[in-house]
């Protein structure tokens, strides 16, 4: 207990230098602006700046990519406040209130319950951050051969169905993946494979070039597809951009609940942040004691969707550092910047790079005080950048596409691979296919491959050694319960949407 509270305290010291504290500020700022412009994600925009970490140290690198994080889950609900279109999907419920609130001439005040419960969820996240992530390290610890390929199936289960409204497009995303894992040279042999004669294959695809390609380049093809528009104009607001005592008295109990829920389901891989807004949105609609001003601009409305998506951060981190599950597709690409600073998701990352990650972990904190302070003074700021329009957005997003593609090895090869699948992304969206699954089997096909063929090199081909302890059995049957969990949330859609539906009637009602 006393080295691992000197190891955070080593860790608040060496993520307040200078260069950290610009990181943060230039991290969260560029992630609100990302956040607030729709179209755009949180995924997007980090797989956007992983080849700017690359030659940063790994704390710097991987404390930009979460600030990046945490602003863009906060910044859409700029948009969704002031012109009813949510910047990123973790903001669809922060939309049905905010935008109420700012008819009624109260925008600043929506603006500031959002920046005030995004900087509380984000905080309290990092509570289970800091106390679960090295217990789970120490279970991790204990894992063999078997347990890593279980370990990589459920990874992969998990992400397709819950990310996918059909198993079958899921499993098949997933399964892409893994094909796609296999080309270069076999790890246990040396054996070429699927490389086609192109010698920069031989240590596999890129990953950092697939997941721009993935995540970015195909959000291009998505946005020129369409008619290029200007956005909507954000409304004008005069009101201060700040809440009460007794306005942040009457929102706490929504936060706490909020908080403590968005954390469950960010720990919960597959779930993400568009669900856990709806959760806290709907709890704080239930436990309101003042249910009559829901749909028609609710303080705590926006309260527990933000807190929610905000939570979901510092818990979502949790099963990427442990276990090197991403709890969505944002953390795949974080993953993604552990990889190309050279690092491996697992307890090596509580050992060997203790001090590097416990500087993450202060720097993570951290970051939620600069996303308060900049979401708070820069709001009118931000709400003019979301009104730019396509045409500006879709030539810029390209550039830095083939620029960052290109800066990692400084090979044409690799924006080949890119551009290759940015189309790959463009086609699945299209075909309602999950581009998270396949960057996850990128990830983890390799360490299932290697755990699955070492487990019968020391078996002599004995398949039974699979199933011989009890964790290969715990993810065998979370595996089994990862593939039918799309059912579950197919359900609770069907409800939130129900209930969304049921109140839009009833105000109508009321207004005719």
């Amino acid at each position: 207990m006393l080295e691992t509270l000197q190891l955070m305290g080593q860790g608040f010291v060496s993520a307040l230098s200078l260069m950290n504290l610009l990181a943060m500020a230039g991290g969260v700022a560029l992630g609100i602006i990302i956040g607030c412009l729709p179209g755009l994600s949180a995924a997007m925009g980090v797989a956007l700046m992983l080849p700017l970490t690359f030659t940063m140290p790994a704390d710097t690198g991987l404390i930009v990519l979460g600030a990046i994080y945490c602003g863009a889950i906060f910044g859409g609900s700029i948009s969704a406040i002031l012109i009813h279109t949510p910047g990123t999907p973790a903001s669809a419920a922060t939309a049905i209130e905010g935008y109420q609130m700012t008819l009624q001439g109260k925008a600043g005040k929506a603006l500031a319950t959002a920046c005030w419960s995004s900087f509380w969820g984000g905080l309290l996240s990092c509570i289970s951050l800091y106390f679960f992530a090295p217990l789970l390290a120490q279970l991790a610890l204990k894992f063999m051969s078997a347990e890593k390929f279980w370990l990589g199936i459920f990874g992969l289960t998990i992400i397709a169905g819950v990310s996918s409204k059909s198993i079958v497009k899921g499993l098949m995303s997933g399964a892409l993946g893994l094909i796609i894992s296999t080309i270069g040279l076999d790890p246990i042999d040396g054996t070429k494979r699927f490389m086609f004669g192109q010698a920069f294959l031989a240590e596999g695809v890129n990953t950092t070039c697939a997941l721009i390609g993935l995540f970015s380049m195909s959000q291009v093809f998505i946005l020129a597809e369409k008619e290029i528009k200007k956005r909507a104009k954000a409304a004008k607001f005069s009101d201060k951009i700040m809440l009460t005592r007794d306005e942040r008295k009457k929102i706490r109990p929504t936060i706490i609940r909020s908080w403590i829920m968005g954390n469950i389901i960010g720990i919960l891989p597959g779930a993400g942040a568009s669900i856990a807004c709806f959760l806290g949105y709907n709890s704080a609609k239930q436990f309101s004691k003042h249910k009559e001003e829901f749909g028609n601009g609710a303080i705590e409305g926006v309260a527990g969707s933000e807190a929610a998506n905000n939570a979901v951060t510092g818990g979502s981190l949790i099963p990427m550092l442990t276990l090197g599950i991403p709890g969505e597709s944002v953390t795949a690409v974080l993953m993604g910047g552990l990889i190309i600073q050279g690092l491996a998701p697992g307890p090596e990352l509580f050992t060997k790079h203790a001090a590097m990650t416990y500087t993450f972990f202060a720097g993570f904190v951290l970051v939620q005080f600069f996303m308060l302070a900049i979401g708070t003074l820069g709001c009118r700021g931000f709400a003019q950048i979301s009104r730019l329009s396509d045409a500006i957005l879709i030539p810029c997003v390209t550039v830095l596409c083939v620029i960052g593609s290109y800066a990692i090895h400084r090979n044409m090869s690799d924006v080949v691979v890119m551009l290759i699948f940015g189309v790959l992304g463009y086609l699945m969206r299209k075909f309602d296919l999950n581009t998270a699954a396949v960057v996850l089997a990128l990830i983890l096909g390799p360490i299932s491959e290697k755990g699955l063929r070492g487990a019968l090199r020391v078996s002599d081909g004995d398949i039974g050694c699979l199933f011989q302890s009890p964790v290969s059995w715990v993810l065998i049957i979370l595996s089994i319960a990862g593939i039918f969990s799309p059912f579950l949330m197919e359900k609770f859609e069907r409800k939130v949407a129900g209930d969304e539906n049921v109140d839009e009637a009833k105000k109508e009602d009321a207004l005719s």
